[in-house]
């Protein structure tokens, strides 16, 4: 699941713009998680790795487009509220800007960390402005994995924010990563699946933005 080289397709962008205006859920076994608040969060059983894709679905409201898609960008503002966070930072690597993210875990678990590509394209599609961002796993040699922590190598996300006709913002997210090590994959998805019915008594936006991001984070 690794980006070698090169950028997103605009085949890609049209994928994530479409989801938001359509869910793409017929054909495969998607189920339904969690339904709360406006928020709908399915999820599909890989059957490579027995681990679990992501997709979120809703509205988050008082909450512009362009301010939730600018957040969503500021890698520095995301340490301010995700604990989880141990180091995180863009570097340029052979022409493109790569993503390097440390996640911590908890005791006796090893660190994850991910190098990944990722870009935000503001769309026009038939009047409607979307902000979509893209993001998946890569390999530079510039990156190189660190002792005592696993590199995840199977990483993938996508991102689609349009107004709500009001003041807040209609979303579309697709997650997958998969951890690696020796996490047994009842467990991470368990982790996923308890974290998800927190966002229930959820009261705040930032929350729910925090499991999109990364749904697998252990607690």
């Amino acid at each position: 699941m690794e980006l070698a080289a090169g950028s997103f397709s605009g085949e890609q962008f049209r994928e994530a713009c479409a989801e938001l205006q359509q869910p793409a859920l017929a054909g495969a076994d998607w189920q339904l998680l969690v339904e709360t608040s406006g928020i709908s969060i399915y999820r599909l059983l890989d059957q490579k790795t027995g681990l679990y894709e992501y997709k979120v679905f809703g509205v988050l409201e008082d909450c512009s487009p362009t301010l939730l898609a600018d957040v969503y960008m500021d890698l520095d503002y995301r340490k301010q509220w995700d604990q989880y966070v141990k180091e995180r930072y863009e570097q340029e690597c052979n022409g493109q800007t790569v993503v390097y993210w440390e996640v911590k875990y908890p005791f006796p678990m090893s660190n994850r960390d991910y190098v990944y590509l990722r870009q935000r394209r503001d769309l026009d599609m038939e009047g409607r402005k979307i902000h979509v961002v893209l993001a998946q796993s890569t390999s530079v040699p510039q990156l190189v994995e660190r002792s005592g922590v696993i590199r995840v190598k199977q990483y993938k996300q996508s991102l689609a924010i349009e107004s709500d006709g009001k003041k807040g913002s209609k979303v579309f997210m697709y997650y997958f990563d998969n951890p690696g090590g020796q996490i047994p994959s009842w467990l991470i998805n368990w982790a996923a699946k308890n974290q998800s019915r927190t966002k229930q008594e959820a009261q705040n936006q930032r929350d729910l933005i925090q499991f999109s991001a990364n749904p697998n984070t252990l607690q």
